[in-house]
């Protein structure tokens, strides 16, 4: 499979996601097999109110959701089957990248708390033809508070929209 390079400037050029549901707000670093990006925990989040009432934290959930979002983005990136690509219409997208297919472990080991900055270091361990195995770690402040592996595959779009 011939796989094209797209490089943008915003996290929305390479992700279907928004708001509320977008992760990641920033991309730092962007390689061949690793990404770098940012996320600012916000008490305007709109799962921090009820996770948890006077403790609130960033949920684990969300932390795995960050590390996948941030992993469709190097996919998106530099093994993107499509030589045109749309984040807007996702209709006009021939196939769904960097859906999620395994989880095989995460470690939680602190927590992440409204101001706090998400650090998301996420490298592309193996990849064959459509699928990609992936080890990520959240820092905060240097510390890590996640680490996890997971594979992504690329798949149909109309697989993915219940058309096929």
């Amino acid at each position: 499979m011939q796989y094209h390079r797209h490089d943008f400037s915003t996290v929305e050029e390479y992700l279907h996601h928004r708001a509320p549901y977008l992760m990641v707000d920033e991309i730092v670093e962007l390689t061949d097999s690793s990404i770098v990006t940012r996320k600012t925990v916000s008490d305007a989040d709109f799962f921090i109110s009820g996770h948890f009432p006077g403790a609130p934290i960033f949920p684990g959930a969300m932390m795995q959701e960050l590390t996948t979002q941030s992993a469709g983005i190097l996919i998106a990136a530099r093994f993107n089957p499509m030589q045109q690509y749309n984040t807007e219409d996702p209709f006009f997208n021939e196939y769904a990248l960097g859906v999620l297919v395994r989880i095989d472990g995460a470690r939680y080991r602190n927590f992440a708390r409204p101001g706090n900055i998400l650090e998301v270091t996420v490298n592309l361990d193996e990849h064959l033809e459509s699928l990609f195995d992936f080890a990520a770690v959240i820092r905060v402040e240097g510390e890590e508070v996640m680490r996890n592996r997971f594979r992504l595959t690329n798949i149909k779009s109309n697989v993915l929209q219940g058309t096929s």
